[in-house]
């Protein structure tokens, strides 16, 4: 289902019949929808209208298709004579991942996860009952989800929007609604930032800003902080599999724009170098999870389970290990250098490719970067770097290049450059690197 009240009413819905959702996006094909139904063994689908006929014909026979537009009104009586909440360990929800890494994967929440995960988001970016937060990041997103969740756990307001395709009718929605909390990713950052006037543009109301999903690349930090200098910017970190790690805390941006600061309140987050230990300041390592937050497993995958989850300290405890690279300072906040599967390996040596992004960023008029290794029979690995412009600019690739010359060690400088319209996306905005890796020029 697309963002509306349709959808926020199916959540709760579903939890209150004492069942557990898996939210899809609405743009599903067909067979990928078909396989998610039977791998959860789904009861019933709720759908929209305009999603209805693919519904139909990707459900399974014992499956209830139910369309939201065709539901009986309420009544304002209770059939059940009251209603008891569910039980912490209780499955809530089995979350798919966005399977930008290989195929889908249901992720296994309980009721405990999420309300934990939604207390300590709360707590940690300071929210309050009378925030109104707009939402224009799609439910089915974790990061979309969880504005859901959050504002109805603690009684403020959210304002849905369908998407976030004109940045006019954000800033629109912003000033009327007297709007205190925006949800965001780099994506919808950048469009905003393209927009004219935008800095003349008060917005007495909106006092906090957040990112999570993708980082946000530092010059794209710096500009933010300026265009709504009023508002405490959050910059964050998460993964499907516990949902948040991390965050920023506000007065720490200016000094550390790269950060994602440290484990949310209740948890544990630290950097485990190749053998096993906690990684010296300034080394590269896994990160690794630990709190109420973290998954049961993957829904009927025990095999991918084994590889994410491992022992922790106490007979109950379990670890997340994130496949994602991080290194931590002196102080502890903890940096993003990539997915374990992305670092690209050229000339023999390591090439994160946000390094080589967050150059390519600080170049005017580069709104888009990303980079992605390809096999190289000479280098084992090239270095490719996609970009697309800010709208009315042009780019020249051996510009960038020679860009990247002064910034980077020469195993890291981009082979080859390639400029595109926009770049190919996936789930809520990010960037589709396993289409970039396959990419190649039309003929």
């Amino acid at each position: 289902m697309s963002n509306g009240v349709s959808m926020a009413v199916a959540v709760y819905a579903i939890l209150r019949a004492g069942a557990a959702f898996s939210p899809i996006s609405p743009e599903i094909l067909p067979p990928k929808l078909e396989r998610i139904l039977v791998d959860v063994g789904a009861a019933a689908v709720v759908c929209e209208p305009k999603t209805r006929d693919k519904v139909v014909a990707a459900a399974p026979p014992e499956v209830t298709v139910v369309d939201s537009s065709a539901a009986p009104g309420a009544t304002g009586e209770d059939p059940d004579g009251g209603f008891t909440p569910m039980v912490a360990p209780d499955l809530a929800a089995v979350i798919y991942t966005s399977g930008s890494t290989g195929e889908p994967k249901g992720v296994t929440l309980t009721h405990g996860n999420m309300a934990f995960v939604a207390d300590s988001i709360i707590d940690s970016i300071d929210m309050k009952p009378a925030d109104r937060v707009l939402c224009v990041l799609p439910l089915y997103f974790g990061y979309g989800l969880y504005q859901l969740l959050t504002c109805v756990r603690l009684g403020a307001t959210l304002v849905l929007e369908p998407g976030f395709g004109a940045g006019g009718r954000i800033v629109q929605i912003l000033e009327e609604q007297r709007i205190t909390g925006f949800a965001a990713v780099p994506t919808i950052y950048q469009l905003l930032l393209s927009l004219p006037g935008l800095s003349d543009r008060e917005l007495p109301h909106l006092r906090f800003l957040t990112n999570a999903g993708a980082g946000l690349p530092t010059p794209v930090v710096r500009a933010v902080r300026e265009a709504f200098p009023q508002a405490r910017l959050y910059l964050m970190y998460g993964q499907t599999e516990c949902q948040r790690v991390c965050r920023l805390p506000a007065e720490d941006v200016d000094e550390n724009p790269s950060s994602v600061g440290e484990a949310i309140p209740g948890t544990e987050a630290w950097v485990e170098d190749e053998d096993g230990e906690v990684a010296a300041p300034g080394v590269v390592g896994e990160l690794v999870v630990r709190g109420p937050h973290v998954m049961q497993g993957y829904w009927g995958n025990e095999e991918a389970t084994a590889r994410r989850l491992r022992p922790g300290r106490w007979p109950w405890d379990r670890l997340l290990a994130t496949g994602d690279l991080f290194r931590a300072d002196e102080r502890g906040y903890l940096y993003f250098v990539g997915r374990r599967d992305d670092i690209i390996k050229s000339r023999g040596q390591k090439v994160p490719p946000r390094e080589v992004e967050d150059v390519l960023h600080s170049f005017p008029g580069v709104r888009d970067a990303a980079v992605v290794g390809v096999p190289d029979q000479l280098l084992g690995e090239a270095v490719i770097a996609h970009v697309s412009p800010d709208h009315g600019i042009e780019l020249d690739g051996n510009a960038l290049r020679r860009h990247c010359a002064e910034s980077l060690e020469g195993h890291m400088v981009p082979k080859r450059v390639v400029i595109h319209a926009e770049l190919p996306r996936i789930g809520a905005g990010k960037i589709d690197r396993r289409a970039l890796a396959g990419w190649s020029p039309p003929r």
